[in-house]
């Protein structure tokens, strides 16, 4: 005897929201690829431009943790599009400065990632592309504005193969 699964009362937000953003980052990183950037690549870079910023206020910025970041700064090293310098105020800090030739990249691959998000909401009609505009920055400076913490599960200990 199988149980029924129990009705669904709610649209289920999670998951629409959750497969809109994956396919949009797929298409991001795509179109990026096809100039040579990955999508934390675009992040540093457009953030590195916005003002003076650390290696950790950029990590934090694009949701990277440190060993992705350092393979990201030193990918953008590598391909001359940023470099790490002393930081103007903070002379124990490093920054993460864009070279000319980066700041050029930022420009084509913001252009990029601004053309993907406008093939996305003009496949919607007018009405409803600024209703689902509206919804959506409603939802972040609101009820969704901020994580919760959530409980840690708890990890089985790994066994000895002794």
């Amino acid at each position: 005897m199988s149980a029924m699964a129990p009705a669904r009362t709610e649209s289920d937000l999670s998951f629409l929201l959750d497969h809109t953003s994956h396919v949009l980052r797929t298409r991001i990183a795509a179109a990026l690829a096809e100039i040579g950037l990955t999508a934390r690549m675009h992040c540093v870079l457009v953030h590195a431009l916005q003002e003076e910023r650390t290696q950790i206020q950029l990590a934090e910025l694009g949701d990277m943790d440190k060993t992705t970041m350092v393979v990201t700064v030193d990918a953008l090293e590598k391909a001359g599009l940023a470099e790490r310098r002393p930081s103007t105020t903070d002379r124990r800090a490093r920054i993460i400065a864009v070279t000319e030739k980066g700041a050029e990249l930022a420009a084509r691959s913001q252009a990029v990632v601004d053309g993907v998000h406008r093939a996305a909401l003009e496949s919607l009609p007018g009405k409803d592309r600024e209703a689902l505009l509206a919804a959506l920055n409603l939802l972040v400076g609101g009820h969704l504005s901020t994580p919760i913490p959530a409980p840690q599960t708890a990890r089985r200990a790994r066994e000895s193969t002794r």
